[in-house]
C-alpha cells in the first residue's frame, strides 16, 4: 500500500527527568536538558478529515508504537542532511473540542546545535508549525458498504451521501510509520492528500485511461531508506 501523508501541527512541550530518560534511550550518549529542544506533534486523529478519511483508534494505538524512534525530516526529503529531529515517545490522547475525539501525539527532540538555531527559532515563532506524517495502513474501509479499497473496488465516492450517510474511508491496520516532516508555511495545499490506496481503483479512477500502478516494491525501498536514516 502506498504511503499516506497526513497533516500535523506542532505544539509546545515540557521536559522533565522522565522525558529526558526517554530521549536518552534514543541517543548514543546521555544528553542533558540544556542540550535538547523538545516539541510535540498532534499528528492524526480518529475524526473524518479533509481527505474524507479517518483512522480507527486501534490504528492510532499501533502508530503510537511504530513512531517511536522515527526521524523528523524537512519537506519529506529522505536524506541524512534533511534529518532534523527524532520521535522519542508517542501516545493517543483526548482531542480537545471534540466528543470522543482521540489524537496521536508525537513527542520529538532535536539537539541544540549551532546549525539548527534557525529551525528552533522558526518553530518558536510559529513560522514552522505545519507538518505531515508518512504512514502505511493495510485497510481502507468504505463507510457505506464495508469494502476494503486496498483490495476491492466499490461504486461509492468519498464525500457523497447515500441515504443520508456520508461516504468516507476508515483507515485500519497500521503497518508502518515512515517519518514526520516539517513543511514550509504557508503549508502546501497538496500536503495530506492520499494519492491512491494501492488496490483496485475502479474503471473511472484514471481520467487518462491508463492502467493503475501496482508497483509493490515501494515499501521495500522505504524500509531500506529508513535504515539508512537510523543512528
Amino acid at each position: 500500500m502506498d504511503q499516506i501523508l497526513k497533516q500535523a501541527r506542532l505544539m509546545k512541550a515540557a521536559l522533565n527527568e522522565g522525558e529526558l530518560a526517554l530521549i536518552n534511550a534514543q541517543a548514543l550518549r546521555a544528553l542533558t536538558a540544556e542540550e535538547v529542544y523538545v516539541f510535540r506533534l498532534a499528528a492524526c486523529n480518529n475524526q473524518v478529515d479533509r481527505d474524507l478519511e479517518r483512522f480507527t483508534e486501534d490504528a492510532l494505538e499501533t502508530l503510537a508504537v511504530l513512531f517511536v524512534g522515527r526521524p523528523v525530516l524537512m519537506d519529506h526529503n529522505w536524506s541524512a542532511g534533511s534529518q532534523t529531529a527524532r520521535v522519542y515517545a508517542a501516545s493517543v490522547e483526548a482531542m480537545p473540542g471534540t466528543e470522543g475525539g482521540r489524537q496521536l501525539v508525537l513527542r520529538c527532540y532535536m539537539p541544540r546545535l549551532q546549525g539548527n538555531g534557525d529551525t528552533i527559532a522558526a518553530i518558536e515563532s510559529g513560522l514552522l508549525r505545519e507538518c505531515s506524517v508518512g504512514v502505511a495502513v493495510s485497510g481502507a474501509i468504505c463507510s457505506i458498504c464495508g469494502a476494503d479499497r486496498t483490495t476491492t473496488w466499490c461504486e461509492h465516492h468519498k464525500g457523497a451521501e447515500y441515504d443520508g450517510r456520508l461516504c468516507y474511508m476508515e483507515l485500519t491496520g497500521a503497518k508502518d510509520a515512515y517519518e514526520v516532516s516539517l513543511v514550509p508555511v504557508p503549508a502546501q495545499p497538496a500536503a495530506g492528500v492520499v494519492k491512491r490506496y494501492g488496490g483496485p481503483e475502479g474503471p473511472d479512477s484514471d481520467p487518462a485511461g491508463g492502467a493503475p500502478d501496482h508497483n509493490t516494491a515501494w515499501q521495500d525501498e522505504a524500509l531500506l531508506e529508513l535504515e539508512k536514516l537510523r543512528f
